[in-house]
C-alpha cells in the first residue's frame, strides 16, 4: 500500500476510536507500528504520564526498542523525557554528539544500535499525557513531511484517548446520580412508612432515622432499607440500643461492618 494511503488510513483507524469502545494499549500499539511503515524510522514508542505524574512505557514496537524506553525512565534522561516537560517537540538529534544532553541515554541507544531520536508531546490545548519517541538506526534528519506525519499520529490518539477518559469519567458521574437518586427514593419511602405508622410529620419521620443512623454508626440509606424491608420496626427507632443488629447492605451489623 502507498505510504500515503497507508497514513490516512491509520488516521481513519484511529479516529474510529472516537466513536467505540477501545484497548488503550491496542491503540498505542497500532501507532508505533504504523509509525515505523510509514515514516523513515526504525522504531517507535509511546510514553503516557501516570495519575502519580510519572511517565509510564505504553506501547513500544520492538522489545529493544521497549528496553530503551525503561532504560530512558531509569536514567531520567532523554527526548521522550524532554518533550513531555518542555511540550515540544524533539527532533533531529544525532546521538553521537548529544552524549552532553543525556549522557548516560545516548551511550545507551548508541548500544543498541540507534543513531538518531526523536519526540514529539502528546498534547491537546493545555492537557500533555505522553510523547512518542521515534528513533533510528542510521544518522539524519527527518524530512518535515515525516515529522508533520507523526505529529498528526499522536495528535488522533491523544483525541481518541482523552474523549475515552471523559466518557469514562461521564459514565461515573452519572452512575453516582443514578446511586444518589436512587438513595432518595428509598429514604423518602422509609420516611413515609415511619410517619405513617409513629403519626409524625415528614420532618420530624427525617429527623428520627437521621438520629438513627447517627446512634448507630449506620449509612442513612442502610437504616431506611432495613425500615423498608421489615429488617427495622419502627417502633425500634426509638427504644432499640446502639448495639441492636441492624444489617446494612452488606448483610452485616454495624459491629461487624466496622471491623
Amino acid at each position: 500500500m502507498p505510504r500515503e494511503a497507508l497514513l490516512a488510513q491509520t488516521l481513519v483507524e484511529l479516529a474510529d476510536t472516537l466513536v467505540a469502545d477501545f484497548d488503550v494499549v491496542e491503540l498505542l500499539t497500532l501507532v508505533t507500528d504504523r509509525c515505523v511503515e510509514v515514516l523513515d524510522v526504525t522504531s517507535a514508542g509511546v510514553m503516557l504520564v501516570a495519575p502519580d505524574g510519572d511517565l509510564r512505557v505504553m506501547a513500544s514496537s520492538s522489545d529493544t526498542m521497549r528496553y530503551l524506553e525503561f532504560f530512558e525512565l531509569q536514567a531520567q534522561e532523554g527526548p521522550c523525557l524532554d518533550s513531555f516537560r518542555t511540550e515540544q517537540a524533539v527532533v533531529n538529534q544525532d546521538l553521537a554528539t548529544v552524549d552532553g544532553r543525556w549522557p548516560r541515554f545516548a551511550a545507551e541507544a548508541l548500544k543498541a544500535g540507534f543513531h538518531s531520536a526523536h519526540a514529539l508531546p502528546m498534547r491537546l490545548r493545555g492537557t500533555v499525557i505522553g510523547a512518542l519517541n521515534l528513533f533510528h538506526t542510521a544518522p539524519g534528519k527527518m524530512s518535515k513531511a515525516d515529522i508533520a506525519a507523526a505529529q498528526a499520529l499522536a495528535d488522533v490518539a491523544t483525541i481518541a484517548i482523552l474523549q475515552n477518559r471523559a466518557a469514562l469519567e461521564s459514565q461515573v458521574v452519572n452512575e453516582q446520580l443514578q446511586t444518589a437518586l436512587n438513595t432518595r427514593i428509598v429514604i423518602e419511602q422509609a420516611k413515609g412508612m415511619v410517619a405513617e405508622r409513629l403519626d409524625l410529620n415528614m420532618e420530624e419521620a427525617f429527623t428520627t432515622l437521621r438520629a438513627y443512623a447517627r446512634n448507630h454508626n449506620l449509612r442513612l440509606v442502610d437504616v431506611a432499607y432495613n425500615i423498608i424491608d421489615s429488617t427495622l420496626t419502627t417502633s425500634a427507632l426509638d427504644a432499640a440500643p446502639p448495639d441492636t443488629a441492624v444489617l446494612d447492605r452488606s448483610g452485616l451489623s454495624p459491629r461487624w461492618r466496622s471491623e
